[in-house]
């Protein structure tokens, strides 16, 4: 009876980490704003991302130099933002422009619409940068103090504040799953006959889920790229570079994992050989004295 109850909560407990890891990483990394703009930061790095949001603003704000006036070209326009975007400056820039859209989308203090219903957000923060504004008015164009870019094609594809619920609850969610885990790992090993094998056991199971983690990140990624596929030019390969960004973050949690598990097995096993050697000092008889 006592091991089909540690079997049980053996289980349990395995189950109860396989929910705490991904839960810990999307609230750290992905609901968190200084999480999420740390990843975007990260991602600004890459110079494929560099060169694609340098054709993206070139484009942009040729548009706008266009509407009030101006007569330039798109590659002009694209050149003068590729210094901007391989400057130490823009990492941070991009990280702000994903701040702004974390907070429109998990809160809804960005909320703002056009004329035709669509969610739009106000870039001219990211904009203002000095270094920006000092490239383009070496070309005679001068930053509107208001960027409004939709963010939607329609008003009922998403919303601001969607996700406010995972702001809200998150947090609580990943201590609660976190002193869940730790509270079933702790009945496990009371609950065992010999705990160095049951603590190998619990190393073992983590080991599993950092191992599947893996194996899951590969499968959902053909998902992932399904709904990229969806966007085209320079956004898609911004979309790329951020998610391998992510996927790459998310490796190194599931390496810690698998770490975690490794030193468990280890202690395990040490602990086991411990009360084996301390069991046989104990047994070992008396020596009998000479007569």
């Amino acid at each position: 009876m006592r091991f089909v109850a540690t079997l049980l909560l053996w289980l349990v407990t395995t189950v109860a980490v396989a929910v705490a890891v991904p839960v810990c990483w999307a609230q750290h990394t992905i609901v968190d704003r200084g999480g999420y703009v740390a990843l975007a930061t990260t991602a600004a790095k890459n110079p494929e991302l560099q060169k694609a949001a340098a054709s993206e603003l070139g484009i942009q704000i040729n548009k706008l130099a266009t509407s009030a006036g101006y007569d330039l070209s798109t590659s002009t326009m694209s050149n003068a933002a590729g210094i901007y975007t391989s400057s130490s400056e823009f990492p941070d820039q991009f990280g702000t422009a994903n701040g702004l859209a974390h907070d429109w989308l998990f809160t809804d203090t960005m909320a703002h619409s056009d004329a035709s219903g669509r969610w739009t957000i106000d870039l001219s923060p990211m904009l203002s940068d000095r270094s920006f504004k000092a490239t383009l008015s070496v070309l005679g164009v001068r930053v509107p103090s208001k960027i409004e870019v939709p963010l939607t094609d329609s008003a009922q594809s998403l919303r601001p504040g969607q996700f406010r619920a995972a702001t809200t609850w998150g947090p609580w969610a990943r201590v609660g799953i976190c002193v869940l885990t730790g509270l079933f790992a702790l009945l496990t090993l009371a609950m065992a006959r010999s705990r160095g094998k049951t603590l190998a056991a619990l190393g073992i199971s983590t080991m599993i889920v950092g191992a599947a983690g893996w194996a899951g990140i590969e499968v959902g990624r053909r998902y992932i790229n399904d709904g990229l596929n969806r966007a085209t030019g320079n956004v898609r390969q911004v979309a790329d570079i951020m998610v391998d960004q992510a996927i790459a973050n998310a490796h190194q949690w599931l390496n810690i994992t698998l770490a975690v598990g490794g030193g468990l097995v280890v202690a395990g096993v040490l602990v086991t050989l411990l009360g084996s050697l301390g069991r046989r000092v104990v047994r070992k008889p008396a020596a009998t004295p000479a007569t």
